[in-house]
């Protein structure tokens, strides 16, 4: 049974494709995302005060969705401003440069590392791992930060995510939706999940050096004062001698890796995996202080967690008006308003996918296209898992009509869901890949769009020629 879409449905549409065009042309979309708050609220409340109020309420909301990864980001700041001021960093990445000395093979040995991190710990750990170690030795040789966010980003968050072949929690969550074995759909997304990981990937990459060949690379860095605080870091007196700083270089990855093993043999995943790392920064990143500074040890480790803070805030600034609205596409909606909308809704955005793939044809091609159109629009509130229990109900509800091809729906649901939810071009959902890069979540997500929306494409063309053969 379909139920009727509400005015809130359609204004929420509305609003979305606005700001996404807002964001293709570059544009501000933080008054939209205003505008577009106060409405709903206007809508769902009926009153003045409601619609006032539900702004104020939409961004705290966000932020305490957020919050896990403002934390984890501004802690692995603060840790590398300590060791950046130390020079421990130059010594640690230095056995790294044999491997990485061009930025091809910076590009694709971060992804890659990310990709085989992630499948077993998830990308939000991997991107602090991974960051801290890696990403000063790639942008030595010449990658940029922000094509080292691209490659951290489509590897982790879209491949390993959207495959999730280790944890195997999207395959479950789609798998039960449709009623069929969590291995058919891992199975039927392999091809799936190659073409997507290639054709974005390598289409990624060539836009990159074809931008920066021809002087079109915007690299949207967002640590404007990074040389003036470096330079006052300067007149501190640093008392750690060499030797100090080669055995704290050793330190500081073993601590790293040790974490991969807590979490491989504690099964600790998500947002536990997150906390370990979390924590042995904010541990290293204090005992390096002490030792570095001696007696001031105790007011610059303050500094340094003010300096994360200032530096995480500056990076989310912009994105929790956003984020606050398109919460608003799922559960934000329900804990804000209550139940405004019909009794059986699950959230705007899911409404909306399930109407579409009700008033559609179906055969081989519109299913498929319709399963990566739904995928796609149950990701836009950018948690990537939220809609992929839905992609899987709807992928069971076309394969009835055509009497084959449900595996093969359930994945493409799913594989479009993540990519576009799960944190490639949804700017507050790739957050941890661009703040530890520093650069601009919107330029990152920017840099991304065409890619994956290519990479949706062509992975949408070949899921129908497999269930039409």
């Amino acid at each position: 049974m379909v139920f009727e879409l509400t005015a809130i449905h359609f204004i929420y549409l509305f609003f979305v494709l606005v700001i996404i065009g807002f964001m293709i042309f570059r544009k501000d979309t933080t008054l939209i995302c205003i505008a577009a708050i106060a409405t709903l609220g206007a809508l769902a409340t009926l009153t003045i005060e409601g619609s006032i109020s539900g702004i104020f309420n939409s961004f705290i909301y966000a932020i305490k969705e957020l919050l896990g990864t403002i934390l984890i980001i501004s802690i692995i700041v603060a840790l590398s401003r300590i060791l950046i001021r130390t020079g421990i960093n130059e010594l640690m990445v230095a056995p790294f440069t044999a491997f990485m000395k061009t930025p091809a093979l910076a590009f694709w040995g971060i992804g890659i590392v990310m990709m085989v991190v992630s499948w077993f710990f998830w990308p939000s750990p991997a991107v602090a791992l991974i960051g801290a170690v890696l990403l000063p030795v790639a942008t030595r040789v010449g990658l940029p930060a922000l094509g080292a966010a691209v490659a951290m980003n489509l590897f982790g968050h879209g491949i390993a995510l959207s495959s999730d072949f280790i944890i195997q929690g999207a395959p479950k969550l789609t798998a039960d939706a449709a009623g069929i074995p969590v291995s058919a759909v891992m199975q039927a997304s392999i091809p799936l999940v190659i073409t997507m990981g290639l054709v974005t990937t390598i289409s990624a990459y060539w836009m990159m050096r074809r931008d920066m060949r021809n002087g079109t690379w915007r690299d949207g860095l967002v640590e404007a004062d990074s040389k003036s605080s470096k330079a006052e870091d300067k007149n501190d007196k640093d008392h750690l001698s060499k030797n100090a700083k080669r055995v704290l270089a050793v330190i500081v990855p073993i601590c790293f890796a040790l974490d991969v093993v807590a979490m491989f043999l504690l099964n600790l995943q998500g947002g536990d995996a997150t906390a370990l790392v979390g924590g042995t920064a904010i541990l290293l990143m204090v005992m390096i202080t002490m030792l570095s500074h001696h007696g001031a040890g105790l007011e610059k480790a303050t500094q340094y967690l003010i300096d994360g803070f200032l530096f995480g805030f500056k990076v989310f600034g912009p994105v929790i008006p956003i984020a606050a609205f398109f919460y608003l596409g799922d559960s934000g909606f329900f804990a804000m308003f209550g139940e405004k909308l019909p009794e059986i809704s699950t959230g705007i955005v899911n409404d909306l996918g399930l109407a579409l793939a009700h008033y559609v044809p179906v055969n081989e091609t519109v299913s498929g296209i319709t399963l990566a159109v739904v995928g796609a629009i149950t990701g836009l509130d950018g948690s990537g898992f939220s809609g992929i229990s839905l992609v899987g109900s709807i992928a069971l509800l076309f394969s009835n009509a055509l009497g084959s091809g449900i595996a093969t729906l359930t994945a493409l649901g799913q594989i479009a869901g993540i990519w576009v939810g799960g944190g490639t071009i949804i700017p507050w959902a790739l957050i941890p890949a661009a703040a530890i890069c520093g650069v601009s979540p919107f330029e990152l997500a920017r840099r991304n769009i065409k890619p994956v929306l290519l990479g949706l494409a062509v992975t949408t063309v070949v899921a129908i020629l497999i269930i039409s053969f």
